[in-house]
């Protein structure tokens, strides 16, 4: 597994890494998900305080206690449970970052995390004391970075540019190249992007003939599209999946890209394209058959 430095930090993170909420909540289940991540080589996994409840945080610091010293945690703060536990809001004050942070760490059982992200963010929340909140906590130990994650051009220049973050979760795919307007930016500012939506809900595996089926669009693809633009990626690479993590990884602002998994076969399945992925050289290809749009909101 290859490494890569995530922004201007000292943490040099793996290619692939785990998104944890797919994680089953049952202790023995996401055992063999984690167990396999660390011998595949993984060092990154990413979590948040929103996922299960807490419980999301609570089995990957479990899990991940015998490996903690070989490890990069990170988890997410903002979003707030309500008291009936049917939905969230949004909560980007100071208060409850210091006291997320406090909870977070409890839950991972650790004593610090190592990417503290926020979970989001509008133009109007309170930006110069989410910087200097995130700031103390650093000094403080809590945290040794932080970053956030949003796809708002609005939100995620504003902070980078006030703030000493060092990344920024996106989605970010073949399918879903409104990223790429950014990059340069990214680049400028010494942020990487941790990738999600990579494989675009597994219409870029190797099963997207079978997904494509329960889909009449994604995002201003049709399915007429999608399955023209597969159909020709699948000739010309040989596999949908490898090139799609060999695209990500195409780009020098990706630091890693964030697969989820369920069991340890779906985690294997990643990392066998990862694998493949290596003999990819030229994406320019998919440059050429692909939408690169640009976001149109939040600008």
């Amino acid at each position: 597994m290859k490494k890569r430095r995530l922004g201007t930090s000292a943490f040099e993170i793996s290619e692939i890494s785990l998104g944890c909420m797919s994680l089953p909540t049952n202790l023995e289940e996401a055992k063999p998900v984690i167990e396999t991540a660390i011998e595949c080589g993984i060092n990154y996994f990413d979590t948040a305080d929103l996922y299960n409840k807490g419980i999301n945080e609570e089995i990957v610091g479990e899990l991940l206690k015998p490996y903690r010293d070989q490890v990069f945690i990170a988890t997410k703060v903002g979003n707030r449970w309500n008291a009936n536990g049917d939905g969230w809001y949004w909560d980007a004050s100071k208060k409850h970052i210091e006291e997320g942070v406090k909870e977070s760490i409890r839950r991972l059982k650790t004593d610090y995390i190592d990417l503290y992200q926020l979970h989001g963010g509008t133009i109007d929340d309170p930006w110069d004391d989410i910087i200097d909140t995130f700031e103390k906590l650093k000094k403080e130990g809590l945290i040794r970075e932080y970053g956030i994650s949003s796809i708002r051009p609005n939100v995620f220049q504003s902070f980078f540019e006030r703030s000493q973050a060092v990344s920024n979760m996106m989605q970010f795919s073949i399918l879903d190249r409104r990223p790429e307007e950014w990059l340069p930016f990214f680049e400028e500012k010494g942020v990487s992007i941790v990738t999600r939506g990579s494989i675009a809900k597994g219409l870029l595996t190797d099963e997207w003939k079978k997904r494509v089926e329960n889909v009449d669009s994604y995002l201003n693809y049709s399915k007429e599209e999608l399955v023209s633009i597969l159909e020709k990626i699948e000739s010309q690479y040989g596999s949908v999946h490898p090139a799609a993590i060999a695209y990500n990884l195409s780009q020098p602002a990706v630091a890693s890209i964030v697969v989820g998994a369920r069991t340890k076969e779906q985690l294997l399945k990643n990392m066998k394209a990862y694998e493949e992925a290596q003999n990819i050289t030229d994406i320019s290809f998919i440059q050429s058959i692909t939408k690169q749009e640009i976001y149109t909101d939040h600008r």
